[in-house]
């Protein structure tokens, strides 16, 4: 796990030193990524240089320092990630005749691209990874990103200077870089509260999309240039759902909860591999319990588990979370935090996310990653169980919802959502007092019932402001992966499509964002066992029963963590892990969101319209509605623009 970036200067026209020390200060940038060491490399022949931060996981030596060069000369990289299946790959590799200096998984690599050519060797890596390979011979640069997005990777210009980067505050550290918010990004952003691939936050920057490649001969290149356009996959998603369900898993439910134990022990016993102290996270939740159960089942020692919790009721999984680590002899450690504490993050996250974000688990997940990282430097996750098996109520509830009423007319369903909407949520609330915030929820249904199709449900249900142009002046909000029809695999039922689409959209811009910045930022490396390529495929060959059943999501993993942790430990309503941001922003948070939301402000800026935000930020301040999510969304951008653009 590290920091990378680099530039190639294609005017030709700076000096060897001008390009070095521009390189060191982008470098310098992103130094909390990888405190270990730097390291610096410039081709003799091309205005190229490449930039390393390490974190030092595998062969702590020398022999593991990046840049670093194959035994050929021809190829240099600078990586970022860990390649899980690098030592059966060295033996294949020995067996054609490569040896090796070192252990480093990124010395394999290297030995892999020669012996077998990049593409080859790419099919054949496991892991997450984010790469630079400069070919000397043919003079092209490679750029990869792993396939379901656990690493970052950005690309674009500053100047007549091709950049590339882990994270973006290394662009702002290039002398030639003009920011410029990108309008109809910002409308992306107030749609889903986080940047979607390919586009960031500033013009004339992307970001590469999960499992894609570009490959860049520069004298065919002219500084502006789209470089979007040519990212290209290497891991079809799409074609690889088809595939899995043209060939689906035959077998009883304990032959099928056979494989996918045996294919999750593998996955974590990778995972384990490390130089340095190792733990993991643990909430207490179906996920992070079964890593948890996994690693320990294959340790001769206590894992070292890390969990927070909050004083506030209803956000605190620390009970649950003792209560599966007592019973899977782990070396537990907690921390319970009040408000005061999580509060005081805020003013760091506009710096740790580079770009406007709006999770507010990012304060929780910072917080454990900063207390796991006192005692260790790996942590392993649960990320990814809900949007491989089902996680999520909405995987659940929507389809049913629909199943139910879809088949009414367009005009039967539009008349009764205003017929829900005639009556005021306080007043649903009376009419219904044994079922809390009855209101809010018929609402939310009432949203629902006029849409045309499972597209249009999916979009909107993972929505913030749903009139996102409304909300940014001068936007419109461009295509994005989640929207394109190439994209879509065939003959998917909308449990299957919503899954699909949390795999290609939420997973990578969300959750892959949240946990890389707020672990990078203490320079903790996680890993997910879960996203793992191999159980994505597996989980896609499942019959939809084998992931939802009974009303219950991710029934698989359950019958895996049944058979280490009792029911009753882990057999519980699903709680998120979350900061109560709706009760901040009408208590001690107050304050600081009046400031940043003042209409007047807002207007002054001229990215945002005032009039829907202000009556937002009123109705939730008199408790007539909650829109917390909407609100942290624009407060999130409003604090990125003070911290980056003025």
């Amino acid at each position: 796990m590290c920091g990378i970036a680099g530039i190639y200067d294609l005017d030709k026209t700076m000096s060897r030193d001008a390009l070095g020390n521009v390189l060191k200060t982008m470098t310098d940038a992103i130094a909390h990524r990888g405190p270990d060491a730097g390291g610096y490399w410039q081709d003799t022949e091309v205005p190229l240089a490449l930039g390393h931060r390490r974190l030092s996981i595998i062969d702590l030596s020398a022999d593991g320092a990046q840049p670093m060069a194959s035994p050929n000369g021809r190829y240099e990289i600078v990586f970022n990630g860990e390649i899980y299946n690098f030592q059966s790959l060295r033996k294949d590799l020995e067996a054609e005749g490569s040896t090796f200096k070192g252990r480093s998984d990124t010395e394999v690599m290297l030995a892999a691209f020669e012996v077998w050519g990049v593409n080859r060797a790419l099919q054949r890596l496991n892991g997450m990874f984010a790469f630079a390979l400069w070919d000397r011979e043919k003079r092209q640069l490679h750029l990869v990103r792993d396939r379901l997005g656990k690493k970052p990777l950005y690309i674009g210009w500053a100047g007549k200077n091709f950049v590339f980067a882990s994270e973006l505050k290394a662009f702002r550290a290039h002398p030639d870089f003009k920011p410029v918010v990108n309008r109809n990004t910002l409308a992306l952003y107030m749609r889903f509260g986080c940047v979607p691939s390919p586009n960031t936050i500033y013009e004339g920057v992307w970001q590469m999309p999960p499992g894609t490649r570009i490959t860049l001969v520069f004298d065919l290149l002219s500084a502006g240039d789209d470089l979007a356009k040519d990212c290209q996959p290497y891991w079809n998603p799409p074609r690889v759902v088809e595939e899995a369900c043209h060939n689906p898993l035959r077998g009883s439910d304990i032959e099928l909860t056979n494989q996918f134990e045996d294919l999750l022990k593998g996955c974590v016993q990778d995972r384990m591999v490390s130089d340095v102290p190792l733990g993991a996270f643990l909430s207490g939740g179906i996920d992070s319990s079964t890593i948890v159960a996994l690693m320990q089942a294959q340790s001769s020692q206590r894992i070292k588990t890390f969990c927070i919790g909050f004083n506030e009721k209803g956000y605190d999984e620390a009970a649950a979370a003792q209560a599966v680590a007592r019973h899977l002899g782990t070396d537990h450690n907690e921390i319970i935090l009040g408000p005061q504490a999580a509060q005081t993050i805020i003013p760091q996250l506009p710096d740790m996310y580079d770009e406007p974000f709006a999770d507010s688990s990012q304060i929780p997940t910072y917080l454990v990653s900063k207390f796991a990282r006192e005692q260790v430097t790996v942590a392993l996750s649960g990320d990814g169980g809900d949007e491989m098996l089902g996680g999520y109520v909405r995987h659940q509830a929507i389809p049913k919802l629909w199943n139910k009423v879809g088949w009414w007319p367009q005009p039967v369903r539009q008349f009764m959502a205003d017929r829900i909407h005639s009556v005021t949520m306080e007043k649903w609330d009376k009419l219904v007092s044994k079922r809390p915030q009855f209101g809010e929820k018929l609402y939310k249904v009432a949203d629902i019932l006029p849409l045309k199709n499972m597209e249009d449900i999916y979009i909107h249900v993972m929505s913030r402001w749903h009139n996102p142009t409304e909300i940014v002046k001068d936007s419109r909000e461009p295509l994005i992966p989640l929207h394109d029809p190439a994209m879509l695999p065939r003959d998917l039922t909308f449990t299957e499509r919503m899954l699909y689409g949390d795999a290609i959209s939420y997973l990578p811009n969300d959750v892959l964002v949240k946990v890389d910045r707020a672990s990078m930022a203490v320079a903790l490396e996680t890993r997910a066992p879960l996203l793992d390529y191999r159980v994505f495929e597996f989980c896609w060959r499942l019959p939809v029963d084998a992931r939802i059943r009974h009303g219950q999501g991710k029934w698989l993993l359950r019958q895996v963590l049944a058979r280490h942790v009792p029911d009753h430990l882990f057999d519980r309503s699903k709680q998120g892990f979350a900061a109560p941001i709706g009760d901040w922003l009408r208590g001690p948070l107050q304050d600081w969101a009046h400031e940043l939301l003042r209409p007047a402000r807002l207007e002054q800026e001229g990215y945002l319209n005032p009039a829907p935000i202000t009556a937002a930020w009123h109705e939730h301040l008199d408790g007539k509605g909650n829109h917390a999510h909407r609100l942290w969304t624009v407060l999130m951008f409003q604090a990125w623009l003070e911290r980056w653009m003025k």
